[in-house]
């Protein structure tokens, strides 16, 4: 079975992922500096897995570390999700968002256009679409300038992608656009684990349930939506997995540029996260309203149309299970992967 470089493997969607590919018949290696991650998930995805994963220590800006993985090992394909993601952070540090989103992005694509390995699967995002003109998002939408450096760096990358394959048409390029990602392994063992203060609704409403923060504040409760708060496409990453596992099944080998949207179609309020939560844990979870926060989008949700009848993936898990999926990690994992 093909061998598939994980970059970012040991992230929080990078981890699901191996796992997938792993039951789905794949040999994953995972390549992670540990800037995002800890190496402690690594001993948890052999435990679920039931064997070793290789990985290697790596930076995908330094040129000798990937080409010493692309000599000890027959890559078939890379599946990219290093990257730094922080909204906030690329907005007071936009020359290091650059440096190692764009900038190692094309350092991993020289490397492997020297070694003939020419199946890449990019980790992109909805952020690429900006402000939708219209709801459901479809891959026709337009891509925009992005509102933030950290959404910029994933529309550069795009176009990189696109551009080489134009170059080189033996490329297979595929962009996969996610929209939320909520969730964890059903486990318990392995989830999302944040630096600081965590940037996304589901981390924050897990560690307010097991007494970590105090309260969710919501930003903004006056959007024109049905209870006035912001509303997005939250997506399990389990399935997310899944579907960069259906994403290689139908790509691989296959020239081209291939364009997805990974989300459910079905957009939640803040609000109905927070209710979804707060019956997960049996009592109302505490939050309170703020202002608005700049740069937030009013709402965004996919049409996944193009995924299930392409590569026949679409979403299974519903809110009730990525809320009580989410609990299930924090509850077990107060401190995240720290003893």
């Amino acid at each position: 079975m093909s061998t598939i470089l994980v970059t970012g493997g040991a992230g929080y969607i990078g981890s699901h992922t191996v796992i997938e590919l792993v039951k789905a018949g794949y040999d994953p290696i995972i390549f992670d500096n540990f800037c995002n991650s800890k190496p402690a998930v690594l001993a948890r995805i052999n435990k679920i897995c039931g064997k070793n994963i290789p990985f290697v220590v790596g930076d995908i800006r330094i040129r000798e570390q990937l080409e010493a993985v692309f000599n000890n090992f027959k890559i078939d394909g890379v599946i990219h999700f290093a990257g730094l993601k922080a909204v906030g952070e690329s907005v007071q540090k936009p020359l290091e968002y650059y440096d190692n989103n764009v900038n190692g992005s094309r350092m991993l694509l020289s490397v492997m256009k020297q070694y003939n390995c020419k199946n890449f699967i990019f980790s992109s995002s909805a952020t690429v679409y900006g402000e939708p003109d219209v709801v459901p998002i479809t891959e026709q939408s337009p891509v925009k300038r992005a509102n933030c450096p950290y959404g910029q760096t994933k529309v550069d990358v795009e176009y990189m992608g696109e551009e080489l394959q134009k170059a080189d048409p033996e490329f297979s390029i595929v962009l996969l656009r996610y929209f939320n990602p909520v969730g964890a392994h059903k486990s318990g063992l392995i989830g999302e684990d944040p630096k600081g203060i965590p940037n996304n609704l589901m981390p924050y409403l897990t560690q307010v349930a097991v007494g970590k923060l105090k309260e969710l504040s919501i930003f903004g409760n006056d959007y024109p939506t049905k209870d006035g708060t912001c509303i997005r496409d939250y997506i399990h990453v389990v399935d997310l997995a899944l579907g960069h596992v259906k994403a290689l099944d139908h790509c691989l080998n296959k020239a081209g540029v291939h364009i997805y949207n990974l989300g459910t179609g079905v957009g939640y309020s803040v609000l109905d996260m927070v209710n979804a939560f707060s019956k997960a844990i049996g009592y109302e979870l505490p939050h309170k309203f703020a202002a608005r926060r700049p740069g937030d989008v009013v709402q965004c949700y996919a049409d996944p149309k193009k995924a299930k009848e392409e590569l026949g993936w679409e979403a299974k898990l519903n809110l009730d299970d990525m809320t009580a999926d989410s609990y299930n990690w924090q509850k077990n994992n107060p401190n995240g992967y720290e003893d």
